[in-house]
């Protein structure tokens, strides 16, 4: 069987935050009982059927055709398919997405949790003959070089038409800082439900917490109070609309030390109150 068709589907048992590493692969869908997480960003190509994600407490649907990318430390998870379609999926280490240099406002969106989504166009038959290229060269571990190149020129295309044309900027992030970025955004995925501080973060991150915090907002466009923040409010959507949990406890469980601030917060974000929130989406999924 070609490498191209060899086919993987989600692991249930498959541990929260366990590492993908850089793969291309061919994947059919299903319905999954619990969100993945990862701290790669995930590339999918939809060549026959698309599917429907729940992302960030609401529900993504990527139609046939579409290029999609998002952070897999966004909790995701497959709710809806109209029929098992393979499709492509490829998982870029993050540091080797921010060595790209790719322009800012693209890599502050993905990094902020958006579901970036390429329309089908013209190219969606190329991206089909190429992603198989990908597959092909991993698999046989040959040309993987030059198949990361053409995967950034691919992003770097998708960023021409998903960002309106004047934000060209480039992120301003150092080599040297990569890795403790890195270290930073999974500290905050595993410990988002503790009373953590920017100065425990700084710690697990080796940088003086004024400096991570500037590093991080450099890089975010967010400060880490207000990341972990949109951290805990993405749970508590995830919560909210997936299960009957209390209300209460979902606050509690999102690491909020308070009714009042976790409303607070909540209405901030999502212009709501979590009750509002659950009763126009409880079930959905």
């Amino acid at each position: 069987m070609p490498n191209s068709e060899i086919v993987h589907r989600f692991d249930e048992k498959r541990g929260k935050f366990k590492p993908y590493g850089l793969t291309f692969e061919v994947w059919v869908p299903d319905v999954m009982r619990k969100p993945d997480r990862h701290n790669e960003i995930e590339i999918n190509f939809f060549p026959e059927r698309g599917i429907t994600y729940l992302f960030q407490g609401s529900r993504v649907t990527i139609p046939p055709k579409s290029f999609a990318l998002f952070w897999g430390l966004v909790p995701h998870q497959i709710v809806d398919f109209s029929e098992s379609a393979p499709y492509f999926v490829g998982t870029i280490p993050l540091s080797r997405f921010l060595e790209w240099k790719l322009p800012a406002t693209f890599v502050e969106r993905v990094l902020k949790g958006e579901f970036l989504i390429d329309e089908p166009g013209d190219y969606s038959s190329y991206d089909k003959l190429i992603f198989r290229q990908w597959i092909d060269d991993y698999a046989e571990n040959r040309g993987v070089d030059a198949s990361l190149l053409e995967v950034r020129a691919r992003l770097l295309r998708m960023a021409d038409r998903v960002l309106d044309t004047r934000a060209r900027s480039l992120i301003k992030i150092y080599d040297g800082e990569i890795s403790q970025i890195e270290r930073i955004a999974l500290f905050i995925a595993q410990n988002y439900d503790r009373p953590i501080k920017v100065a425990d973060i700084g710690h697990a991150a080796g940088f003086h917490p004024d400096y991570a915090n500037s590093v991080f907002k450099r890089t975010f466009g967010m400060t880490l109070t207000e990341y972990i923040q949109q951290e805990r409010i993405g749970q508590a959507q995830r919560k909210l609309i997936s299960t009957d949990t209390s209300i209460s406890d979902i606050c509690f469980e999102c690491g909020f030390n308070s009714i009042n601030r976790f409303n607070a917060a909540f209405k901030k974000i999502n212009k709501c109150t979590p009750r509002e929130y659950r009763k126009k989406f409880f079930g959905f999924i």
